[in-house]
């Protein structure tokens, strides 16, 4: 078991960068597309810098974070736009932990699914 949390990928507004978990390079390309798509335009959207990570049980979190002195991080808009992205993805987020717990946490897929 991983100690802490496995960063799946990560979006910066300060550096104009996107960066994807050398781990998850098996992730079909419209998965990884679209998680790319998803974190530049909350970065662009909102600023600061948003990380999807594995919790140890699995489950996937948005972390997000601003430099202290950024005026122009929107700190409400934050938190609409992660609530919006939980709602609008939900199938996306959902097959992503799924993913993670079989093929890194070994755990049964049939179990998951409640087959």
């Amino acid at each position: 078991m991983y100690q802490e949390n496995v960063t799946l990928c990560a979006s910066s507004a300060y550096e104009q960068k996107y960066y994807l978990n050398d781990d998850f390079k098996a992730l079909p390309d419209s998965i990884k597309e679209e998680l790319q798509i998803m974190c530049v335009l909350y970065t662009e959207d909102v600023g600061g810098i948003l990380t999807l990570q594995y919790e140890e049980d699995g489950t996937l979190i948005f972390h997000v974070e601003a430099d202290e002195g950024d005026l122009l991080f929107d700190e409400v808009g934050s938190v609409l736009k992660i609530k919006e992205l939980q709602r609008t993805k939900a199938d996306l987020l959902e097959a992503l932990e799924l993913y993670y717990k079989v093929f890194f946490l070994n755990e049964d897929a049939s179990e998951l699914l409640g087959d």
